[in-house]
């Protein structure tokens, strides 16, 4: 899509209650299937509940993956579409700030740009942070293999963390989903994590816990992960997933880039430590 259609279409996207309200009726996840990831997204949020985005004067960070110089057809970075109705329904929910970051891999003026995530965070009313390392405390994460890391300190001090990866394949590790995700808001020598990188990401969600997980799958990225550039490596997938179960969540992304269960060892770590039951099948849906 060229910019300027992308702008034309992002200025008639608003907030509007695509579905009424539904109550969750024990809801453990939502899956959306559709042609447009924005009302995919609203629709798949108002089902779950606005109340698990936000309470009433929270400070929220949206966590996409804006980590590469890609163009959203190019599925290396999380919809921005999809970005733009969470912090819509953030807002609705009550938040009284949204802000909107990664820490990515190529520079990121360039990433945020065409992503074209930063644009439409900001027309949704979020502040969209450019990190610096002024920003980083070291913490102690106290986990398996990471004891402590430089983290930004914008992550430590939101009410709420709301991760939205987009789901796809990776080189080393197999996969980048939700748990990975999550290594775009520490700092330091990130390769480092790469030598137990199955552990290193449960670390992180061990640590951080997010409060809700919607996993991006309009397009996948099914080969030469992360950062893809070949058209031909996305698929069409026009799925959503919307879970507190960031075990789930990456189990279910993992399953669309067709891993079995031996491939996943991050997700059996993640159900072994207490954070949410892998098996799709299992869960209320």
């Amino acid at each position: 899509m060229k910019r300027r259609d992308f702008v034309k279409v992002l200025a008639a996207a608003v907030s509007l209650p695509f579905l009424a309200q539904v109550k969750n009726k024990g809801f453990e996840a939502v899956e959306v299937k559709g042609e447009d990831p924005y009302k995919m997204t609203w629709n798949g949020i108002r089902t779950f509940g606005l109340k698990n985005l936000a309470s009433k004067g929270d400070l929220v960070l949206v966590k996409p993956n804006i980590g590469w110089d890609r163009t959203p057809e190019q599925a290396a970075d999380t919809n921005p579409f999809i970005v733009k109705a969470i912090v819509e329904a953030s807002y609705q929910a009550g938040a009284k700030k949204v802000i909107v970051f990664d820490n990515p891999c190529n520079v990121a003026k360039r990433t945020y740009l065409h992503s074209e995530i930063a644009m439409a965070a900001k027309k949704a009313g979020a502040e969209v942070i450019f990190l610096r390392d002024n920003h980083l405390i070291t913490e102690k994460l106290k986990g398996e293999f990471l004891k402590e890391w430089k983290v930004y300190r914008q992550a430590l001090e939101v009410d709420r963390i709301i991760d939205v990866p987009i789901v796809k394949h990776h080189s080393l590790a197999r996969a980048t989903i939700a748990m990975k995700n999550l290594m775009g808001i520490i700092g330091g020598r990130r390769g480092y994590l790469h030598r137990r990188i199955d552990t290193a990401i449960v670390d992180l969600a061990q640590f951080f816990r997010p409060s809700l997980v919607v996993v991006d799958a309009y397009r996948i990225l099914k080969a030469h992960g992360p950062q893809g550039g070949n058209l031909s490596d996305v698929a069409l997938k026009k799925k959503l997933f919307i879970t507190k179960n960031i075990v789930a969540a990456d189990y279910w992304g993992a399953k669309l880039l067709g891993l079995n269960e031996s491939q996943m060892a991050w997700v059996t770590e993640g159900e072994k430590r207490g954070l949410g039951r892998r098996r799709v099948k299992t869960l209320k849906i």
